[in-house]
């Protein structure tokens, strides 16, 4: 039985490209034809979130094996935000991508500064 490793070099070899594409939604530099669609709340960003990945993969599913995304930069929008987490892993896959879930914690500026924006989000 071949491994997540395994498809996934697999992939690289067949598509011959070795990219990721992280997936770690700003909302702030989500084009505004998007946001604009969606009330400013965490389901309307959540909502925002999932049409924005969903064009972005459809762009690449094809020269790219595999997209990223990353945990923090969803759970700021609540429940709301994991269901588009969900959705966005579940659009890849359905593309036929490998999806590498990265669920680390405050190791990078970047995951950090997500972590605490998401207080002024839920305030």
């Amino acid at each position: 039985m071949e491994n997540m490793m395994d498809k996934l070099i697999n992939k690289i070899k067949e598509m011959k490209n070795p990219t990721v594409m992280g997936l770690d939604p700003r909302y702030d530099i989500i084009p505004n034809c998007i946001k604009e669609k969606y009330e400013k709340n965490l389901e309307g960003a959540s909502k925002a979130i999932i049409e924005f990945n969903k064009a972005l993969i459809d762009k690449v599913y094809d020269i790219i094996p595999a997209v990223k995304p990353q945990i923090a930069f969803y759970e700021m929008f609540g429940i709301a935000g994991i269901k588009a987490f969900e959705e966005t892993c579940r659009y890849a896959k359905q593309k036929g991508m490998i999806v590498i879930a990265d669920i680390k914690r405050g190791d990078i500026g970047s995951t950090a500064e997500r972590i605490f924006k998401c207080i002024s989000w839920k305030n």
